[in-house]
């Protein structure tokens, strides 16, 4: 018998398909954080008060709870950012 084992084409084809299977999962989750991370507000051009009518209460990123989709921190109700979308 052969002490040196060869590795067979299923083997292989096995192997790559389980690198290609992990490498695309690593990068979906690399993706899926990068969405997750929030906006500074200074770079959102956040406001304390309304702009006219808009304001982060008739926002449709508007968390309610002091909250936004995309702007990080604490976000008050009648503030504004440039990231402000109608709700509908």
């Amino acid at each position: 018998m052969e002490d040196n084992p060869k590795l067979s084409r299923r083997s292989m084809m096995k192997g790559a398909a389980l690198w290609a299977a992990s490498a695309l999962i690593a990068g979906a989750m690399a993706s899926k954080e990068a969405l997750a991370q929030k906006a500074a507000k200074g770079s959102m051009q956040y406001q304390d008060k309304p702009n006219g009518d808009k304001q982060c209460s008739n926002c449709a990123l508007f968390i309610p709870n002091d909250s936004c989709q995309i702007v990080e921190g604490t976000v008050s109700p009648q503030a504004y950012c440039i990231a402000w979308q109608k709700k509908s």
